[in-house]
């Protein structure tokens, strides 16, 4: 996420970070590849030149927009919950965490789900999400090992099935609504580890 001592200043009633949040939101309208400079400058209701006030190109829109969506999504695996303890507490938390950041954070990770890879920024950023599933990866390993969870499911089945699960929720979440994102993490949370059976 930019800093404050790296936000510009432009026209009157835009900075660096209205303009990225208007540019994310048409990104993920139009996708990437097809939104030019001049539908972001209509949708901004600005000049194109007004545009290069904030941003040296597309390009740096869609770098800061990922970054700020990663960013939220690294910073989890820091965290001390997520480095020590039980392996099962560790994933739990870094479960629930990562629902919380794509809740927070939902067009941004909206627009990261959706990359192609059809250019170094997003080739970039696609490695870099892939490092992280490869982490949350060696967290449901290491909880298999240890017995806190079931072993009888192939543990690639069990990571695709839990990124397929939380990843969809940007498809469908409305923020704001009956559905908190506290309640959506309990739930997930709660599916992923007991089921849907009622207990016995």
């Amino acid at each position: 996420m930019p800093t404050e001592t790296t936000t510009k200043r432009g026209r009157p009633g835009y900075d660096q970070q209205s303009v990225l949040r208007i540019a994310v939101d048409v990104f993920n309208r139009h996708g990437y590849d097809a939104t030019s400079m001049g539908i972001l400058a209509e949708n901004l209701g600005i000049s194109k030149s007004a545009i290069y006030h904030h941003v040296p190109s597309k390009g740096d829109l869609l770098k800061l927009a990922l970054d700020h969506a990663l960013g939220g999504l690294e910073a989890i695996l820091e965290d001390p919950a997520a480095t020590s303890g039980p392996a099962d507490a560790r994933l739990e938390f870094v479960l629930r965490q990562t629902i919380g950041v794509l809740v927070d954070r939902l067009p941004f990770v909206t627009l990261l789900l959706r990359l192609r890879g059809n250019t170094e920024i997003e080739r970039d950023a696609l490695e870099r999400r892939r490092a992280f599933d490869h982490k949350v990866a060696e967290l449901i390993a290491a909880a298999r090992e240890d017995g806190s969870l079931r072993q009888d499911i192939d543990p690639r089945t069990v990571t695709r099935l839990l990124f397929g699960t939380i990843n969809s929720i940007v498809e469908w979440y409305k923020p704001g609504g009956s559905l908190s994102p506290e309640k959506l993490a309990d739930d997930v949370i709660t599916m992923v580890f007991d089921g849907l059976h009622t207990a016995a």
